[in-house]
Parts: C-alpha cells; structure tokens; sequence
C-alpha cells in the first residue's frame, strides 16, 4: 500500500490508487497546492524532507538501551570465567573456573536436559501450532480457539506452570476427580509427575505457553503469505486441507516466523522459573545451576558460575544450529514429498489431533489458573476430596503485607519500564515515518538480540560488574534490565498498527497547517489509543514476569510477586503459592482490561474509530 508523508503536494494518484477509500482533496480542489513544474507530479513513495528535530537521535539512544546491556554483561561474564575477579580475590587469569565446572558431576546430564528440554519443547509447540491452522484456519471453530489462546499469552510463565503442577501433581486435580473410583486411590500415588528426571513435566509447562505465542506469530505471518490463493490452488490438485496447508502456505509462514521459532528455542533451553517450578532438581538443569552457584555467598563461585554461562551461550547456540541444520533437512525432504505426489492421508485425524492439542493447551492454563484461585482460599482439602471442605480467607489475609509491598514493587517496576519503552518505540516508528526509511532485516536483528542471548550469559555478568564497581543494586538497575526485554516485545506489538495508520490524514493535518509534531499527538495517537494501550499491556505483563532479571541485576532487595512466588515453591506451601502466583496473573492481566475499556469508553459516541 502507498503511502503519503507529511508533504503540501500530492498527486491524483497518489489518492487514487490507496484502494477503496474516498477520494481526499487533491490538486484540483484547491485544498492542496498542485505541483508547480508543468507535467512534473510528485514521484509515489517519497516524502518530502520532514524535520526530525531530537527525533533523530532516538533510534540510536534505543539501539544502546538493547544492546549495551547484553554486551555489558557479556563482558562481565567473560573476566571471572577467565580468572579475573578482584572483588573475590581472583586476580590471576586462567582456565581454573572451567576445570572447576568440569569437574561438577552433574554437568552432563544438565546439559543434556538443557538441549532435550528446549529443542522437544519447540518442536512440539510449533507442531501443534501448524496442525491447528492448517486444520481450522478460516473456520468459526478457529475462532473460538483463537479466543481462548490468544488471552493466554499474558499469563506469566511462572503462573501458568504453577497452574499446571496444581493440575498434574499426584495430588493434583485430576488425580483427585479419579479417586477413589476409578484409580482406586485413597492417598496420592507415589510416581513422580512433577520434577520427574526426564524433565517431561517441564516440557509441558513450556508447551502451554509457547502454543499462544508462535499462534499469534503465525496469523500475523499469515497476511503476508498469500495462503487463500495458494490453499485454492492446492485444492484443486486435489490436497486436503491440513496436506496442501503445509505444502503450499507453511514454507512461506515459516521464513517470516524464523525468528520468533528462534527466540522460543533459546528461551526454552535457558529458562530458569519455569525450571525451578517444574523441572528436576538433580541435578537440575544448566540455568537454574548458574542462579543457584551465582546466588551463593562464596564469591569464589562467580567464575565458575561465569565459566558455566558461558557454556550456557554455546549450548543455546548449538542448539540454533541444529535447528537451522534440521530446517534444511525437512526442506530437502519436503521437496521429495511434493515430487513424489503424494496427496496425504489421514486428513480427519490430524485435524482432530490439533483441535484436540489447543483446547487441552488452553484448559490446561484456564483450569490451572482456577485451581491457584481455589488453593488460594482453601480450607482442609484432604485427598481425595475433589473440592475442599472449607473456604476462607485466612490466606489472604497472613499474606497480605508482603503480598502488597510485592505488588507495589512489581506495578512500579512494571509500569516504568514499559512506559519508557513504549515511549521509545513511538519516538522510533515516528522518526521511521517522517524519514520515509523502514526498519530492514538488521534492525530486525538487533531488535530480536536480547531475546535470542540467554538471559544467564548475560545479566550474570551485569551483577559481576555491579559488584566490581561497588555499586548498590536497585530499582534503577532492575528497569534497565527489564527494558532490554519489554521494548522488543513493545515494538512488536505496536509496529504494524502504526505502520497502517492511513497517512493520507496526515497529508490533510499537514495541508491544514499542522506540525508534524501535532499530526502525530492530535491524529494518530488518538486514534491508536486502542493499539498503544495494548502494547503498554503487552510491555507490562512482560516486566511482571521477568524473574531473572529481577533476582540477579536486583541482588536480592527487590521482591516482586514473581520473586516472591517461585521462592515459595521450594516450601511446598500450596495456599501461599495460590496467593501470590494468581496476584501475579491479576497484575499481568489487568492492563489489558483497560487497554480494552479504555477506547471503548473515549471512542464511545464515534464507532468508526474503534471498528478501523
């Protein structure tokens, strides 16, 4: 779609060629000054040079606040693997910290889980992703499954693997709705479900999560795939819909979704909540190693907790490039099949098999969450009693203080950072507007860097630094740290709202008189409340979740509901865990609710905006 900058000319065509909107004031109304140099129209696609003002310096300043982090703390990582930490003493460089983390004997298996983990949880997650739309896609089925992942997405981690140890635990719901009859139990079985060594229970946490993510990745890929047309093709050779969807229209969503497929890999193979929550504990798995040896008071542990980030970093990138090896693999193979001709089978079954795999995904998060909310008012519950026998707020109430200095800690850290996120992603997308230049495939690179860099190879080396330098930890470190994470996830939230504004009602501020600057808060703004509000939800819920950051850059003084969660999941306390895990969603979840009432309350009497 053209698009027309904030200019005093434009050309018939330029109006005319946008599509079916009404035609706006050209040349011939006498609203916009027609072109002076006879037969010379405005070339389509440029703007007139727009001043930038201190517009210009915000891509730049953005860039640093991504990446000065990671290549801080990347540095900091790197001295004490090698043997250079003064603070504990650690003056002579060396290989010391790396023959140290060899000789822990559960360095194997925690690689192993690490890479297993990862790798089988992306899989499976982008498996049932393509089996759902490529089952249901255009179907009012879809939509209705579309409804119930896609709100699942600002469901913390932590929260929603909380949810699903509630469900899954020998003591769980579901092993209490089949006792006494027909498991036959009276006591809760003894089989490890939770924390089992193969680290199955953690992979199932990372599934329900990543499920609602790589869905939303992938019908935003799907506008700009041309499946209608290739799926019609498809099935007039005679494909079924699920055979001809991933033949014809997967490759081309794959090549746009790479990136995020990416991110969900490095994710899940250096994921430390998640992994405390669900995952085996010896020994456990790399990540969760590191905060446990970076954690402990013995300074001397910070070189081999380095050196092991560093593996950690390796680890994740190994991990990439098997991916990347097993893509060119399946293509390979792919072309085979479309070769040979075959035209599929079992066409009802996988079709069943992905309705079957995204209701279960989101039952298993919606029912979670409601057994965190019935744990946390819970009486004696004895099993195998499916509902407790009482119900009280005693919980609440014992918690209370600390649940709501953690939830003070957690909105202020929150809604800092994703306010100043969000303020440097509009300053960016404005400057791209008024410079006519888009991001291209490097900016999209940096933008996905933080994401792709384990956290633990990194923010390990940023409290290093602190310490070398004698700075206290605060809240000003922890917003830094929780940006490098949020401002991403806002862009990407915002960028394509912003970028199909229609800019023709910028051609109208500008041929009335407006500034740039007052095009941009008296028209566009306004009318994206509904786009930016969602972004800042999305920032939000995404700085309420950070756990790592948190405990690491924070040094232990911050407290937040996710803090203060998984360090209750080592006490077994389930009403306590109830308390503060479905706090932790409510504060996730909330600003959505006001993303959503929000516009609707402002935009009430002019219907027009909120339906564009």
């Amino acid at each position: 779609m053209q698009r027309i900058g904030l200019r005093a000319t434009a050309s018939p065509s330029d109006v005319t060629e946008r599509g079916p909107h009404p035609p706006m004031p050209g040349p011939e109304t006498g609203l916009i000054q027609a072109p002076t140099q006879t037969g010379a129209a405005p070339s389509r696609g440029r703007r007139s040079p727009v001043r930038m003002g201190a517009l210009r310096f915000v891509p730049t300043l953005t860039v640093l606040a991504l990446l000065l982090p990671v290549a801080a703390g990347l540095a900091g990582t790197l001295a004490p693997a090698f043997g250079w930490l003064p603070a504990a003493g650690l003056v002579d460089p060396g290989l010391g910290a790396f023959a140290d983390l060899m000789g822990w004997p559960g360095l194997s298996h925690a690689v192993w889980l690490s890479l297993t983990t990862g790798l089988l949880s992306t899989a499976c997650a982008l498996g049932l992703v393509a089996l759902i739309v490529a089952g249901w896609h255009g179907t009012r089925a879809f939509v209705l499954l579309q409804r119930l992942l896609s709100p699942l997405l600002s469901v913390p981690h932590a929260a929603a693997a909380f949810g699903l140890a509630f469900l899954i635990a020998p003591s769980g719901w579901i092993a209490r709705l089949i006792s006494p009859w027909p498991s036959g139990w009276d006591k809760p079985p003894d089989v490890l479900i939770v924390q089992d060594p193969l680290g199955l229970a953690m992979v199932a946490g990372l599934i329900i999560k990543e499920v609602p993510f790589l869905l939303l990745m992938t019908l935003a890929a799907l506008g700009q795939s041309d499946g209608t047309r290739a799926m019609a093709v498809a099935r007039a050779l005679g494909y079924g819909r699920v055979s001809g969807w991933m033949r014809c229209v997967f490759p081309r969503v794959y090549a746009q979704i790479r990136l995020p497929v990416y991110v969900v890999l490095a994710y899940a193979m250096s994921v430390v909540d998640v992994a405390l929550i669900l995952g085996p504990s010896t020994p456990p798995t790399l990540a969760v190693q590191i905060t446990k040896w970076m954690s402990d008071p013995d300074l001397t542990l910070r070189g081999q907790a380095s050196a092991a980030a560093l593996l950690q970093l390796g680890l994740v990138g190994v991990g990439l490039l098997g991916w990347r090896l097993a893509e060119r693999l399946l293509a390979a193979l792919g072309r085979r099949v479309l070769v040979a001709g075959g035209r599929g089978r079992l066409q009802g079954l996988q079709r069943a098999v992905g309705a079957g795999a995204g209701v279960l995904v989101a039952c298993a998060v919606l029912v979670g969450l409601a057994g965190l909310a019935v744990w946390s008012v819970a009486g004696f519950w004895a099993f195998p009693d499916a509902w407790p026998s009482g119900l009280s707020w005693r919980s609440w109430a014992r918690h209370g203080p600390g649940l709501w200095d953690a939830a003070a800690e957690t909105i202020l850290l929150a809604g800092i950072s994703a306010g100043l996120a969000l303020l440097l992603v509009m300053a960016c997308l404005e400057a791209e507007h008024r410079s006519g230049k888009r991001m291209g495939q490097g900016g999209t690179l940096i933008l996905y860097l933080p994401l792709l860099v384990p956290q633990i190879a990194f923010l390990p080396g940023l409290q290093t630094l602190f310490l070398a330098a004698g700075a206290q930890t605060g809240r000003g470190p922890v917003i830094a740290a929780h940006l490098v994470f949020v401002l991403p996830y806002v862009f990407l939230s915002l960028g394509d709202p912003w970028r199909a504004w229609d800019t023709r009602l910028a051609t109208i501020g500008a041929a009335l008189g407006a500034t740039p600057g007052r095009v941009m808060w008296r028209l566009r703004m306004p009318m994206l409340l509904a786009p930016i509000l969602t972004a800042f939800a999305v920032g939000f819920a995404v700085s309420v979740g950070q756990y790592l950051p948190t405990l690491l850059v924070g040094g232990g003084r911050i407290q937040t509901l996710t803090t203060e969660a998984v360090a209750l999941s080592a006490g077994g306390d389930r009403r306590a865990i109830g308390v503060f895990a479905l706090a932790q969603t409510v504060a996730a979840l909330l600003p959505f609710a006001l993303a959503l009432a929000l516009p609707a309350f402002v935009w009430r009497n002019r219907r027009g905006v909120l339906d564009g």
